[in-house]
């Protein structure tokens, strides 16, 4: 087992480190992509419940699809990152209405939280495989939520530099039912 952590805490520094050295102008065309192919599969899915992160640093910037979201009058949802692998979910009103949280996340001031059905769940990684297997930060944060959700499409998000043919799993780990890129 330690073994298996000191492979993923060193895949983790090599892909944020792939992350980081990507142009601002790749960055913001891979996200443009990824958003009009989320936007495709939303549709596609007949989805009306999306949950998904808040975009920090150099992940994908999935702003402008939460914003196309909202125009269409979908339901969305974000995460309020809190200690202990715990999230609060939030419901999105407004991209203009948020505040800061731990760790450098951010999430909607509202406290009106969600209790329901999500269709859809878009959700970040350090790195994904072809498989659907994700190696995210390390903290457990989506592990715990999405065995919560065991019905709703889990779709991970990533730069093509991102997917590799594997990435190292553990019994708890879920996978994607689709991974985008």
């Amino acid at each position: 087992m330690a073994d298996l952590t000191i492979t993923k805490q060193l895949l983790r520094e090599t892909a944020l480190a792939t992350r980081e050295q990507m142009s601002r102008q790749e960055r913001t065309e891979h996200s443009e992509r990824i958003c009009q192919n989320l936007w495709a599969l939303i549709q596609e899915r007949q989805a009306n419940t999306i949950h998904t992160y808040l975009t920090m640093g150099t992940e994908i910037n999935v702003l402008p699809l939460v914003q196309q979201l909202l125009d269409a009058g979908k339901q969305v949802v974000a995460p309020k990152t809190m200690k202990q692998r715990q999230m609060e979910h939030r419901i999105v009103r407004s991209l203009q209405d948020m505040e800061s949280g731990v760790f450098g996340t951010y999430h909607p001031k509202s406290e009106n939280q969600f209790s329901g059905t999500l269709d859809l769940i878009i959700i970040p990684g350090l790195a994904f495989d072809v498989n659907g297997g994700r190696l995210g930060y390390g903290g457990g944060y989506y592990d715990t939520f999405l065995i919560q959700h065991p019905d709703a499409w889990k779709v991970g998000i990533c730069y093509p530099n991102q997917l590799l043919p594997g990435v190292p799993l553990e019994p708890h780990d879920i996978s994607m039912d689709q991974v985008v890129c």
